[in-house]
């Protein structure tokens, strides 16, 4: 069986003109980032999450294994040095435990996963901590183990900030400070570049969020105060009194 031919009568005398044929999609590596992507897709933050906890264990491990190599502060990596040298892991664990479930509640709520508190100081200080002091060393001795499970525990973060995302901020019938979905932000001293991008991101949202942001980082400028603290506070405050409605 033929396809109807494609083309078109000419003038006399002329060759017979082509219309244009649908246009072949690109596939995934054609795809410019945006909605409906990949790089903007639900299912996708989980695996951006792992990738990068599974660096930053590692890096922990070659931390442990030659003084060298950890992504977090050093006044952070000091307290697991400490621990490493007289064998009590209780402050590294407590404090980065303690960021790590600070900023998983916080990541689903205003939309911004600081990868410095979750990542860098939970996954890179404050889990290893709590295995070494249980006497689980083995992830942090061998190369080959610390990848994998560096990106297991990425994974089962940044499943859970979905979870808690899709049950309370996005659930149905409820209401949003923000209507931005999660992103990656660099915490420690590279969150202070994050203002502004705040700022726009809450001004996106609604007008009085927008208002409520700036007004924070406005204050917290004044007060020697990073930006970023200042614009988060801002608009969660502002969306408490001008709620947006969930999807």
């Amino acid at each position: 069986m033929t396809e109807p031919s494609t083309s078109v009568p000419a003038p006399a005398g002329g060759i017979p003109a082509q219309t244009p044929g649908p246009r072949a999609s690109g596939g995934f590596l054609g795809k410019v980032p945006g909605e409906g992507s990949f790089w903007l897709a639900e299912w996708a933050f989980p695996v951006f999450v792992a990738c990068l906890a599974a660096g930053i264990f590692t890096g922990t491990h070659l931390y442990y294994v030659y003084d060298t190599g950890v992504f977090s502060d050093v006044a952070v990596a000091s307290m697991l040095k400490a621990g490493m040298e007289n064998g009590s892991y209780g402050a590294a664990a407590a404090f980065g435990a303690g960021f790590l479930f600070a900023r998983v509640i916080e990541g689903p709520m205003v939309g911004i996963l600081d990868i410095g508190g979750s990542l860098q100081t939970g996954v890179g200080i404050g889990i290893p901590a709590m295995l070494l002091g249980a006497g689980f060393t083995a992830p942090l001795e061998h190369f080959w183990l610390a990848i994998p499970v560096g990106a297991l525990l990425g994974g089962l973060i940044g499943i859970a900030i979905v979870v808690i995302r899709r049950a309370t901020v996005n659930s149905t019938g409820g209401t949003s400070t923000f209507g931005a979905d999660v992103m990656m932000g660099a915490g420690n001293s590279a969150g202070r570049y994050l203002g502004p991008l705040v700022i726009i991101s809450a001004a996106t949202a609604s007008l009085p969020v927008g208002l409520g942001s700036t007004i924070g980082a406005a204050l917290f400028y004044k007060w020697q105060k990073p930006l970023t603290g200042g614009a988060i506070i801002g608009a969660m405050l502002a969306g408490l009194f001008f709620p947006i409605p969930g999807k």
